[in-house]
């Protein structure tokens, strides 16, 4: 077919339905990313089921947020996914070791868990990316206090919920200005600035007991359902 012939073709479409044409095609095109771009997030959710948590949870389990999160980050989940194994072999030796406390839940052990993660998977993902899953876990974790389901052994609550989200900046923080030493000494790092008192625990009794911030051991009847209640933040130095 000649040029001609293609010129004397296209001059009889009006410029209404050439618009429509393109307007169509590139409405094509663009369900096509986003298709591929959801079978990516979706392998990548399947993968994080079995690889990202200390004990596998399924698909369903994970919250809608993070699921949301996943799907907009893609490639920011698969980096987190190939680097959570060290991540998590190092918390294992801080717990093993006892090198903190063994709190995994409001204690200076829970506090490194959130603050070396978000500083040791900076080196990979952005700050700003982090921030969001930070924020998209602890959502899903008040999911999980209206159904009764615990976290590291105890039920969410907004102090906790509050301290992990302090933490997670701080943690930001302190791996944006470390990311070029080694992981070895990002952990001792983290652990110097928590008992330096830089980070953030709750208040507890020489028993373990949770406290107010008067020393008031608080009854369990006070804590049982209360997404709201007297636990006390104090600086992770106490």
């Amino acid at each position: 077919m000649s040029k001609y012939v293609i010129s004397m073709a296209w001059s009889k479409i009006s410029p209404l339905t050439i618009t429509t044409l393109l307007s169509q095609t590139i409405k094509k095109i663009s369900v096509i990313r986003v298709q591929t771009t959801h079978r990516i997030a979706l392998i990548v959710l399947l993968l994080l089921c079995s690889k990202m948590f200390p004990q596998p949870k399924t698909f369903s389990s994970l919250s809608k947020y993070e699921k949301r999160w996943a799907f907009f980050h893609p490639f920011a989940s698969f980096k987190i996914k190939n680097h959570q194994k060290e991540m998590y072999a190092v918390y294992e030796e801080v717990k093993t070791k006892n090198l903190l406390d063994q709190y995994a839940n409001g204690g200076k052990l829970d506090a490194f868990r959130h603050a070396f993660a978000m500083a040791y998977f900076n080196r990979f993902v952005s700050r700003k990316k982090l921030l969001k899953l930070g924020k998209a876990h602890e959502r899903g974790n008040y999911r999980q206090f209206l159904k009764s389901k615990t976290e590291d052994g105890e039920v969410p609550d907004s102090v906790s919920s509050v301290m992990d989200l302090n933490n997670n900046a701080l943690g930001l923080l302190l791996g944006g200005a470390l990311k070029k030493i080694p992981v070895e000494e990002l952990k001792q790092k983290v652990i110097e600035q928590i008992n330096a008192g830089t980070f953030w625990i709750i208040k507890r009794n020489s028993e373990g007991l949770y406290v107010d911030c008067s020393g008031n051991v608080i009854a369990p009847e006070k804590l049982k359902g209360k997404w709201g209640n007297e636990k006390c933040l104090i600086l992770s130095s106490n």
